[in-house]
């Protein structure tokens, strides 16, 4: 009959201990009783205690050792490599507090692994719609074009029109994903100068005057400034960050509304520029991932609006390429604050 595994542990034990007593009561009869007299007694009631707790503690951590190695080998999530022998312990509440910190740490890897798991397939899909509707508009109009439509030149340059606006939105969204994955994969070589913020705000104004005058938006300062404001930075990489949130602004601002952008002291050593519309805002629930690649609040807007969708992570991977923070602040229904932090010039 198979003992249970408890009781092969007692039996060991008892066995060793049964041993190791008559030893030492031999040794203590016919050796040492001759020289010690009653003395041996009490030396032998010592040895016989020590060797006890000794064979019992590396007996029960033997034991407890072998049962958690079978446990990480049964259970797929625990490597047995991270078990150490010499971590064993007797101490139950110890053990236990122990394996449950481990087991908590795989829960959360295991989440987070799900999570990045979720997001590549969300990436996957949303850049796959993505290239397919300018790719099917492009495809569209040139099947008519080559069904007949091409003979009538008002159709024609009408068509070819739109299937280049398809293009080049294909374009947009390969360049800046190309862009992420640089950023992502090899990192952000910076050049940096030092430079007048308001010079380079007033030439991001200059080159979108035509898009906001579109919707009858005005793009202006918040203030009058009187001298100039030297930062710190990779002029074309905070360029491109001020391009995006200026975009934004005018995308989905209010028409007959206004992009305001002003630069303040943030602190001693940095200031923040912000770029504040008024447009509709942003709800609460979509704070928190507005700066995902492909995120969008409102799918059908956005769409309509063009745009690859990329603009918003960009900025923040450029913003902490500079060890800088990008900030965000929205109230629905009444506009939004886009602001980044930028270092002073000494």
């Amino acid at each position: 009959m198979k003992l249970k595994k408890t009781y092969s542990y007692a039996l060991w034990s008892a066995v060793y201990l049964t041993v190791i007593s008559v030893a030492i009561s031999a040794i203590s009869y016919f050796i040492l009783s001759k020289h010690l007299g009653y003395s041996i007694i009490i030396i032998s009631i010592i040895v016989l205690f020590l060797t006890s707790f000794f064979i019992i503690q590396y007996r029960a951590e033997h034991f407890i050792y072998r049962r958690l190695k079978k446990i990480y080998e049964d259970v797929t999530i625990l490597n047995v490599n991270d078990l150490k022998k010499e971590t064993t312990t007797t101490d139950i509440d110890k053990l236990s507090k122990r394996m449950q910190n481990y087991v908590e740490g795989k829960r959360l890897e295991i989440k987070s692994l799900t999570e990045i798991d979720s997001f590549r397939r969300d990436f996957l899909g949303n850049v796959a719609h993505e290239l397919k509707t300018p790719l099917f508009t492009v495809q569209g109009y040139i099947l008519t074009l080559l069904e007949g439509a091409v003979n009538d030149k008002q159709i024609r340059m009408k068509y070819l029109d739109r299937a280049n606006k398809g293009v080049e939105r294909l374009v947009a969204v390969i360049k800046d994903l190309d862009m992420i994955a640089k950023l992502e994969n090899d990192g952000m070589k910076l050049n940096i100068v030092v430079f007048n913020i308001l010079e380079l705000i007033q030439n991001v104004f200059d080159l979108f005057e035509m898009k906001a005058k579109k919707r009858n938006i005005k793009l202006q300062f918040d203030k009058i400034y009187e001298f100039p404001v030297f930062v710190k930075g990779d002029v074309e990489k905070i360029e491109q960050v001020i391009i995006n949130l200026v975009v934004n602004s005018i995308k989905y601002g209010n028409p007959n509304g206004t992009t305001i952008v002003g630069v303040e002291d943030f602190n001693a050593k940095k200031y923040i520029v912000k770029v504040i519309d008024n447009g509709e805002g942003i709800k609460k629930e979509h704070i928190s991932r507005l700066f995902e690649r492909f995120y969008r609040v409102d799918q059908s807007r956005s769409r309509d609006q063009g745009g690859s969708g990329l603009g918003l992570s960009i900025v923040k991977h450029i913003v902490e390429a500079h060890d800088e923070n990008i900030l965000l602040k929205s109230k629905y229904g009444e506009g939004s604050e886009f602001s980044f932090t930028l270092e002073k010039a000494r």
